[in-house]
C-alpha cells in the first residue's frame, strides 16, 4: 500500500515535470528584449512585407521613436518582435493574450542573439554554445517522454525494471534540464556581448539605444520542472529497488 501511496505522488509529481518541460520546450519565451530602436525597410512596402524583407535580406535600417517600443520574445522554435506604443511599456505585454495580431516571427533554430536580425557569423562562439543548448533540451524533453512511456508500463505490469529505467530517464531529463538551464544562463550574461551583437545593426541609425533583456515564462517554466523530474525520478527508482528486494 504505502509504495503505491509513493507511486501515485511519484506520478503526479513527474507528469507536473514533464508537463513543464513541454511548455519550456514549445513556447517561445525564453528570453524577453524590449528595445526603443524601430526596425524597417526604407520604401513604399506594407508594414508586414516591410518587417519580413528586411529579416531575410539581413538589411535593417533603425528609426528612433520616442512614442514606440519594440518587444522582442524568442525560443527553441521562433524569434517574435512587435510594436506597442511607450505607454503601454510593460512585462505584461509579454502575456500571449496581450500581443497584437501584427506580430513578426522567423524560425530561432541556433540563433545566437536575442535581438540582432542580420546574418548570423557560422564561426562566432556564441553560436556553438547555443547549438549545445539546443542538443539539451531536444535530448531532455525526449528522455523524459521515455521516461513517462517507461513508468506507464510499470503500473500495468508492477516491474522493478520499468520502474527503475523510467525514473532513470526522468532522472536524466532533469539533470539535462538543469544543465541547460545553466547553459541559457550563461550564454545571456557572459558569453553573448550584448553591447557588440544586439544592438550591431541599431547604431548606424539610432543614437542612444535603451534595450533591456530578461528571462521569460519558458525559462522559469524549465526551471520549475527540472527539480520535480528530479525527486520524481529518484523516487520511481527508490520503488524499483523497494519491488526488486521484496520479489527476492
Amino acid at each position: 500500500m504505502k509504495v503505491r501511496i509513493v507511486a501515485f505522488v511519484a506520478g503526479v509529481i513527474g507528469a507536473l515535470g514533464l508537463l513543464l518541460f513541454l511548455v519550456a520546450f514549445g513556447t517561445d519565451y525564453w528570453l524577453l528584449a524590449t528595445e526603443n530602436c524601430a526596425v524597417y525597410e526604407q520604401g513604399s512596402e506594407s508594414e508586414e512585407s516591410k518587417s519580413m524583407s528586411s529579416t531575410l535580406n539581413g538589411q535593417v535600417v533603425g528609426r528612433q521613436d520616442e512614442l514606440a517600443i519594440t518587444f522582442h520574445h524568442e525560443g527553441f522554435i521562433w524569434r517574435c518582435w512587435f510594436t506597442e506604443d511607450i505607454s503601454h511599456d510593460s512585462i505584461w505585454n509579454f502575456w500571449f493574450t496581450n500581443q497584437p495580431p501584427s506580430k513578426y516571427c522567423i524560425h530561432g533554430y541556433l540563433f545566437p542573439f536575442p535581438i540582432s536580425m542580420g546574418p548570423v557569423p557560422s564561426h562566432d562562439s556564441s553560436a556553438v554554445y547555443r547549438g549545445f543548448w539546443t542538443a539539451f533540451i531536444i535530448v531532455g524533453v525526449a528522455a523524459g517522454l521515455v521516461g513517462g512511456l517507461l513508468l506507464v508500463c510499470a503500473v500495468s505490469f508492477t516491474s522493478a525494471k520499468f520502474y527503475k529505467a523510467g525514473g532513470g530517464f526522468l532522472l536524466a531529463s532533469g539533470i539535462l534540464f538543469s544543465i541547460l538551464i545553466f547553459l541559457f544562463v550563461m550564454w545571456k550574461e557572459f558569453v553573448v556581448d550584448l553591447e557588440q551583437y544586439i544592438l550591431l545593426e541599431r547604431r548606424g541609425a539610432c543614437q542612444n539605444v535603451q534595450v533591456d533583456v530578461q528571462y521569460g515564462w519558458s525559462f522559469m517554466s524549465a526551471g520549475a520542472g527540472a527539480p520535480l523530474a528530479l525527486l520524481a525520478g529518484l523516487l520511481f527508482s527508490l520503488i524499483g529497488n523497494t519491488i526488486e528486494a521484496s520479489n527476492k
